[in-house]
């Protein structure tokens, strides 16, 4: 009787645990979420196509249902095949992995929940994108020769951006030389300073022009240099224009620094020789940006006469009172101040053009000053914004 009753048991147990058990492995309800959680773009060159290999993955979270892939300008998105991972059990449409042209706008996916019910749309945006960085122009005037069509003065080179020597530094030595053909070549209004700020520097005199100039009413040449061009055949008939303000620039500046002194002499004088005792002389150092074709596209270059005044102006930076310095260094760290919006797509096709001004006297263009002020500059910095 014991043993019949210990197999009831026996029994009972067994049919409670297969109960059990059939519990356990009862069909589990479909999954009802439609989320993309990560998507990719595999490419061959990365670098060719990302600024940073970590734009080609985008970790989506739940709130959002727009996913934007940022290339570089320039990139080909015409078949560009994202990748998702989506939640278990779900489908998307299109496939994963197949190849789309972006070049025509955003791409929409769906996203079906497993058990049907649900489902969900994404965008896919693949935009190419300008990626700027911040560079510096440095002018340290460490190359410099004699000018060899005359060998009487100075020139000087700036470096390019592949480490090859260019001629876009100018001054109105030449237009001294009309007047003063004898002059040696540190008697010029600007010459070498053998001991810059560091290294070598830029000597800038306002010099007396002689008789001729006196009675050509331009008594006096001011130690000037600047990027751009000097026209020597209009240095006597139209003076103004002789100086051509400019190069272009493909970047954005955005501050303006470098190290100068000055020592102003006297008497001040006016283009007719009168002098002004009262009148004490200045430098001037500033930085121009401009658009280089009117509003029609005819080319234009800003002259003497208008390089601080004319409508097609951008920007400038412009050092304030630059008098005496007692023979210190002075350091000027500035921005530029923008007069109109900067255009990227101009800079783009080069339609700006950007110089510096060096001067010993500041009425210089109208040949007014004092003979013997002198500007000494070194060590120009120009920080810019421009495309990676």
């Amino acid at each position: 009787m014991r043993f019949f009753n210990n197999n009831i048991i026996a029994i009972a147990i067994f049919a409670l645990l297969a109960v059990t058990t059939t519990s356990c492995f009862k069909e589990e309800p479909l999954n009802a979420e439609c989320d993309i959680e990560k998507a990719w773009l595999h490419v061959d060159d990365v670098d060719a196509m990302f600024y940073s290999a970590t734009d080609t993955l985008i970790n989506v979270i739940s709130t959002e249902d727009k996913i934007i892939f940022n290339l570089r300008d320039g990139a080909d998105i015409t078949a560009l095949a994202p990748q998702f991972a989506i939640t278990a059990g779900a489908t998307i449409t299109p496939a994963s992995g197949s190849a789309h042209d972006f070049s025509q706008g955003p791409v929409t996916y769906t996203v079906t929940s497993e058990d049907g019910k649900w489902s969900r749309k994404y965008t896919v945006q693949c935009n190419r994108v300008s990626h700027y960085v911040v560079a510096e122009m440095n002018f340290d005037f460490e190359h410099f020769e004699m000018d060899p069509v005359f060998n009487k003065f100075y020139i000087w080179h700036n470096t390019l951006p592949d480490g090859s020597l260019g001629n876009d530094w100018a001054s109105g030595n030449e237009g001294f030389k009309l007047s003063m053909s004898n002059a040696k070549p540190d008697e010029y209004p600007t010459t070498v300073l053998m001991q810059g700020y560091d290294g070598h520097g830029v000597l800038l005199t306002t010099r007396s022009t002689g008789m001729l100039g006196k009675m050509s009413k331009k008594p006096i040449a001011a130690g000037n240099m600047f990027l751009g061009k000097f026209d020597i055949s209009k240095a006597m008939t139209k003076t103004m224009e002789a100086t051509e303000f400019g190069v272009p620039i493909s970047a954005k500046p955005l501050r303006f620094s470098g190290y100068y002194q000055y020592s102003p002499a006297s008497p001040f004088i006016d283009k007719n020789f009168v002098e002004y005792p009262n009148r004490v002389d200045a430098g001037d150092i500033y930085s121009v940006l401009y658009l280089n074709h009117d509003a029609d596209g005819n080319p234009v270059v800003l002259y003497g006469d208008n390089v601080l005044s004319s409508d097609l102006i951008v920007a400038v930076a412009r050092v304030k009172n630059v008098g005496e310095t007692h023979g210190e260094w002075i350091h000027y760290d500035i921005e530029y101040q923008y007069l109109k919006e900067f255009d990227y797509t101009i800079m783009e096709q080069r339609g700006y053009n950007f110089t510096v001004v060096f001067s010993s006297s500041i009425e210089g263009a109208t040949f007014e000053g004092a003979i013997g002020s002198t500007l000494k500059v070194d060590k120009v910095r120009v920080t810019c914004e421009t495309k990676e």
